[in-house]
């Protein structure tokens, strides 16, 4: 046992401070290999509480490492129900299983794909972390004698020491996936990155992008709760990619409404950010017209979204009580960038925005007059997007 060891020492040393589960896992499986484990394929998997991701993951084979995402979808397919991981977490124990004589309508397709790639032994069992978490690795050989008793006992022997190099990893992930899931891109690393005291604020010129749904109230009060929801998540759906798609962030959803950010970090990139949010609006614009479009053919009522975008300094950071903070951008800017969007419907447009961002792509825009904006002294002047 003195490669399990050696490798327990790198582990819980150089492992657990290298962040990089890639290489962790590549040490862990050459370690092995080396001591006499024949492996062919190994895949490290983890759990994590994430309203998108349910787990991670690293496959090693000897050509290649890679990490990979699980989506809580694809834990209802069949790559996952009636799979080892399956197994091993609902039952919390191992599973050593030949991959000789299997039978093809009763054997997970997964024993089958790998049988058929030469694979001859399979092994599956469980990583503990220290918060008691449970999470699963699978081993898979070509050798004709597949695993022993005696290498089965060494990979055992050596995942104390996997758990201790990845467990970190894992906290640090799950943590920042949720982070961007709730904030977005740069707020979450703002946050993660030591961003955390009310008052605490950075000021930036960013464009500022608020849409809304418009009939969503009327939509309440006669749909069916099902319908409801199903409109509001669709159209944050398409919100949320035509603005991540052009380098935005989506900082908040405010009931029907969305509060999208386009931030400049260097003079040029004003009239770069200006035409990447309204490459954004224009995206959202075509997914809500098919959406309506499925909604009509579905005997639904279609729904408007008006978008309002305007550019400026804006404050970003934390705001809040002394337990409970919010993370967002204030500024008048951003009170320009909500008036304008709210003056979509009485105006009959789509899209407005004020002319330091028609500036930076006149082409798409059309001069739709000089209006007064509720709470901003002085008229300015607006632009709607020729659509």
């Amino acid at each position: 046992m003195e490669h399990i060891a050696q490798l327990a020492d790198w582990m819980m040393d150089e492992g657990r401070r290298s962040n990089d589960p890639v290489g962790i896992v590549s040490h862990f499986c050459t370690s092995l290999i080396e001591a006499g484990v024949p492996l062919w394929r190994v895949n490290i998997g983890q759990r994590f509480a994430n309203p998108l991701l349910i787990a991670w993951g690293v496959v090693w084979t000897p050509e290649e490492t890679e990490s990979y995402d699980v989506t809580h979808a694809r834990m209802l397919t069949d790559g996952y129900v009636g799979s080892s991981f399956e197994y091993i977490l609902e039952h919390r124990r191992p599973l050593h299983k030949s991959l000789r004589g299997l039978d093809p309508d009763a054997d997970h397709v997964s024993y089958l794909e790998f049988a058929e790639l030469g694979g001859t032994d399979y092994y599956a069992t469980l990583l503990y972390y220290g918060d008691g978490s449970l999470h699963g690795c699978t081993f898979v050989t070509r050798s004709k004698d597949g695993f022993s008793t005696r290498h089965l006992e060494m990979i055992e022997a050596a995942l104390p020491a996997l758990s201790s190099a990845m467990e970190p990893i894992t906290m640090r992930k799950s943590s920042k996936s949720l982070l961007r899931t709730y904030l977005g891109n740069e707020p979450s690393e703002a946050v993660h990155n030591g961003t955390i005291k009310r008052g605490e604020r950075t000021s930036l010129e960013a464009v500022v992008m608020f849409s809304d749904l418009r009939g969503f109230t009327a939509l309440t009060d006669t749909a069916a709760e099902e319908d409801i929801f199903d409109a509001q998540d669709s159209y944050f759906d398409l919100i949320v990619q035509a603005v991540e798609d052009n380098g935005g962030d989506v900082l908040k959803f405010m009931g029907d409404g969305v509060l999208s950010v386009f931030s400049t970090v260097a003079p040029g990139d004003r009239k770069h950010q200006c035409r990447q949010s309204v490459r954004a609006a224009q995206d959202a614009l075509a997914g809500h017209s098919a959406l309506d479009k499925r909604r009509i053919e579905q005997g639904k009522p279609p729904l408007d979204i008006g978008i309002g975008i305007n550019v400026g300094q804006v404050s970003y950071g934390n705001i809040g009580s002394t337990g409970r903070l919010d993370f967002t951008v204030l500024g008048s800017a951003v009170n320009v960038a909500s008036r304008i969007e709210g003056l979509t419907k009485s105006l009959g447009q789509s899209v407005l925005t004020t002319t330091a961002v028609a500036e930076a792509a006149p082409e798409l825009f059309s001069v739709c007059g000089v209006h007064n904006i509720r709470g901003i002294t002085g008229a300015i002047e607006l632009f709607d997007l020729i659509e």
